[in-house]
């Protein structure tokens, strides 16, 4: 799977199957990618492949990494101490998006009062394994 920023700065790729994708509700993931919600997926950090610009990084709080292009602004990735195993990769960033939809809903509890998404899926209101 391959995906890449705005303008085609930063670029990605991996050969690893997602491990989970889900919809996040938080309010920083709300505030940081100016959304009523947002979409990652798990990769295992060294799956991942970065090329052309390095993504800029902008530690959004204690243990918490956010990878964005420095060009356009595009939010990449998101790394957090708390999973070890897997960096939160957005959606949004793949080349065919509508390949992986997410699977359950995270932070559900914080999600927009004016925002119903009508799908099926489980939702959560903290996060599952990991924190997205």
């Amino acid at each position: 799977m391959r995906g890449h920023c705005h303008c085609g700065a930063v670029h990605w790729e991996s050969q690893a199957e997602a491990a989970w994708s889900c919809y996040c509700h938080c309010a920083d993931c709300r505030r940081n990618c100016a959304a009523p919600v947002t979409a990652f997926f798990g990769l295992p950090h060294e799956s991942v492949a970065w090329s052309g610009s390095e993504p800029q990084i902008y530690n959004s709080s204690t243990g918490v990494e956010r990878l964005f292009c420095s060009a356009c602004g595009t939010q990449m990735a998101y790394r957090t101490a708390r999973d070890t195993v897997n960096i939160h990769m957005y959606t949004a960033t793949l080349e065919c998006p509508g390949e992986l939809p997410p699977r359950f809903h995270v932070f559900h509890s914080d999600h927009v009062s004016w925002l119903e998404l009508k799908d099926r899926l489980p939702r959560y209101g903290r996060g599952r394994d990991h924190d997205a």
